[in-house]
């Protein structure tokens, strides 16, 4: 069975419901502790959502030091599918996996709401269970959720068609061109403010199992 890890950190709150995603969407859930220095035999990393060492300094600055994360940056070096959600994005950017930074809601307010999404990109690890242009209607809960980058790395991002997920109906915090996710070049690398895994059982009503084919999309894949 397929093997994804998810990461816990001091003030981490999604790991729980990633593991239970990844479950529901047919791999072996497998808990990775901060303090480690290997991820193990794992076949994907998810970074989940929550206030990584109380989000001091600033959100993530301090979880890019986590001796896991070492690990996690190399083998995602090697092709290793990492999805960052929320928090887990921000640690992302941080470790320059990927760029751009996540700042305070252009509002100063903390959002949380049902958020509806496009999906631009498919070629990835994480959503070729999509179709490009897609809607999809995903949860998003934070305070520091704005995307911002400098001119020319958000021309890049467009250009090469890096920009995963935009925001659609409303952005929730100002984040630039309404990037809500984004990957690296080779797609194995993918972060996003909605949480996915809060959208993967019907049993929730809406937004019901939009998010449910990040988790599958990998398993996919994986096997492909």
């Amino acid at each position: 069975m397929t093997r994804v890890g998810v990461v816990t950190f001091p003030g981490s709150l999604d790991d729980g419901d990633v593991q239970r995603a990844v479950g529901i969407a047919g791999a072996q859930p497998v808990p990775l502790w901060h303090g480690d220095t290997s991820i193990g035999e794992v076949d994907a990393v998810v970074v989940p959502g929550g206030f990584s060492y109380g989000d001091y300094l600033r959100c993530g600055a301090i979880a890019r030091f986590a001796p896991i994360m070492a690990d996690v940056v190399h083998h995602a070096g090697d092709g290793l599918p990492v999805l960052g959600i929320c928090n887990g994005f921000q640690i992302l950017c941080e470790t320059h996996l990927l760029p751009g930074v996540l700042t305070r809601n252009e509002s100063l307010h903390y959002v949380c709401r049902d958020q509806a999404l496009t999906v631009e990109r498919t070629s990835t690890a994480w959503t070729d269970g999509y179709e490009q242009g897609e809607r999809i209607v995903v949860p998003v809960k934070h305070g520091e959720g704005r995307y911002v980058a400098d001119d020319e790395t958000l021309d890049w991002l467009e250009g090469e068609g890096l920009i995963v997920v935009r925001y659609a109906e409303g952005n929730p915090n100002g984040s630039f061109r309404d990037i809500a996710g984004i990957s690296n070049e080779a797609g194995n690398v993918v972060g996003l403010m909605p949480h996915p895994e809060h959208a993967v059982e019907d049993l929730t009503g809406t937004p019901g199992t939009d998010g449910l084919r990040f988790f599958t999309s990998v398993l996919r894949s994986l096997v492909g």
